[in-house]
């Protein structure tokens, strides 16, 4: 409204010196040419009424023709400069007077909340997560269109600068148990700065676009430094990998040999085309099936008659052996795990991340990318068939399309598609939106930069969770469920009425984890169950 303040005030100007020059032209045409001298005021009063059609009063009829040209032009004159500077001047005025706008600090008391500056796509799930755990946020932005439409949407905004020592005062931030600085790096570090200025003890998370300049993020006095980018690429390795790796966390132990693992079924590996009741899992493995990812949506707890293909991801639970055994199964019983190369499409942060990954664990790779610099084996546009088929697509086992770019990441997947109808396509997605979009092309299993790095964001603030996949919203928590004592797990009925698995049970001291329906439940028993964020609040409400 800056613009329309100062376009206002030119024209209110503009307009008291029109209306003086015709009271003066109709002071003078009164007495030179109808011989009736007026007073100046008269004289402006009957402009004003003129320009305003309000009327003349008693100085009309004018007998000469200078004062009835005069006339005329003033009508025309007050028209266009009242009449038709309305819609432009006033009706601004009157939508922003009537539009919801965000308020400039927080209203009332608010406290150990999360102070979360500008919001980007990684902040709606930081805000997704934050609002599970019932743990109150606000969002500080400096564009003032910006936070009015967040505001509207319902989320808990104030316009604000974050870089602005008043602005984080109007957010709490003496009150707030962290801060998260979510913009460009420059600008991270000078909230950084800023938030140290407000309030020494409060805990800061900074999210780093390049990781060269994250000592500095360090140096402005963040606490936490996330790297969204690096994690993204470790977990496309993983996707080729398939390392068994501990995802419990350090505050959540159910024994030394037990763990929880995210395992991809390649295509050609004999679960494909089965169901999960046909696939015999269960028995032949020993692991309990928490969840499975079908082409990017995960569902607790899948379905018996649910169809295994090449895009499912299993996220099982078990001891070490039983994983591995598991590992064994989700294999390609084609080709060994050795065999055939991977092509990583992409040669930035992520890129570099997977490609480092794939050499630690000794799994040959193809690097394409546009530019040519250390590193790169192919130089060129992988939209084009010809470069593809020059980093030898037809010898590749999986392709990791690793570009930062969604829309060409969504046409090089119907390329590669197209060239080779059997390869695992394994896709990096800058924004949520787009994950469905590069299933619908073709992709395999597709990672989300934006979910990733809220999911990360959440692991650091909230000590209460613990993330078993960096990529999508499952957690793992310790209860006391104080309204299931003196029940077996089968009377229970805890997974088909709350979508949470039971993991194990803490009884003693000692930890049971080879569960079945007629284990019995006893009051002091703490159980770790592991399930989607919506699955838990529904065990709580339920359970306690």
């Amino acid at each position: 409204m800056d613009t329309w303040m100062r376009r206002t005030a030119y024209y209110v100007a503009g307009l008291a010196v029109v209306i003086v020059a015709y009271a003066v032209a109709y002071d003078y045409g009164m007495t030179a040419w109808e011989s009736d001298p007026r007073d100046f005021l008269h004289s402006l009063q009957v402009v004003v009424e003129t320009f305003t059609t309000t009327g003349f009063g008693s100085d009309s009829p004018w007998e000469s023709t200078g004062m009835r040209l005069l006339v005329i032009v003033m009508d025309v004159t007050g028209v266009v400069l009242i009449f038709l500077a309305l819609p432009v001047l006033l009706f601004p005025l009157f939508e922003e007077a009537m539009a919801t706008s965000a308020p400039t600090r927080v209203e009332g008391d608010l406290s150990d909340h999360v102070v979360i500056c500008r919001f980007t796509p990684r902040g709606e799930t930081l805000v997704t997560e934050l609002e599970t755990w019932d743990v109150p946020y606000v969002i500080v932005e400096a564009d003032r269109d910006r936070a009015n439409e967040l505001y509207a949407e319902g989320y808990h905004v104030i316009h604000a600068d974050p870089q602005s020592v008043d602005g984080l005062r109007g957010a709490c931030l003496s009150s707030a148990r962290s801060l998260v600085a979510d913009a460009s790096d420059q600008v991270n570090t000078s909230i950084i700065l800023t938030a140290r200025e407000v309030d020494e003890s409060v805990q800061t998370v900074s999210v780093v676009e390049e990781p060269s300049r994250a000592k500095y993020h360090d140096l402005a006095g963040a606490d936490a430094v996330v790297s969204p980018r690096r994690i993204l690429g470790e977990s496309l390795a993983s996707k080729v990998t398939t390392g068994v790796s501990t995802t419990l966390g350090d505050s959540i132990e159910v024994g030394e040999d037990f763990d929880i693992a995210e395992l991809p079924i390649h295509r050609g590996s004999d679960l494909v085309g089965t169901t999960l009741e046909d696939s015999g899992i269960r028995e032949r493995t020993g692991v309990n099936v928490i969840g499975a990812w079908f082409r990017g949506q995960f569902v607790s707890p899948p379905s018996p008659d649910a169809e295994l293909d090449g895009s499912t991801v299993l996220l099982a639970s078990g001891t070490e052996s039983q994983l591995e055994r598991l590992k064994e199964m989700t294999m390609s019983s084609v080709h060994d795990f050795k065999r055939g190369k991977t092509v990583v499409v992409g040669y930035g942060e992520v890129g570099q991340t997977v490609t480092a990954a794939l050499t630690t664990t000794g799994v040959p790779h193809t690097v394409l990318d546009r530019e040519d610099k250390p590193g790169v084996d192919v130089v060129g546009d992988a939209t084009e068939p010809e470069v593809l088929q020059a980093a030898r697509i037809d010898e590749a086992r999986t392709v990791i399309l690793a570009i930062s770019q969604d829309t060409e990441t969504e046409f090089a997947t119907l390329v590669v598609r197209d060239l080779d109808p059997d390869v695992e396509v394994i896709a990096r997605a800058e924004e949520t939106n787009n994950v469905k979009k590069m299933y619908r092309a073709g992709a395999d299993y597709v990672l989300s930069l934006a979910t990733v790095s809220g999911r990360m964001l959440a692991s650091t603030i909230l000590e209460e969770e613990d993330v078993i996949s960096m990529d999508q919203q499952v957690e793992i928590v310790r209860v006391s469920p104080q309204r299931l004592g003196e029940t077996t797990l089968g009377e229970a009925d805890i997974r088909s009425r709350t979508g949470c698995t039971v993991i194990a049970v803490e009884r003693n001291g000692d930890v049971l984890t080879d569960l079945g329906p007629d284990v019995h439940i006893d009051s002091t028993d703490q159980l770790v169950i592991a399930g989607t964020d919506e699955g838990v609040d529904r065990f709580t409400d339920l359970f306690g």
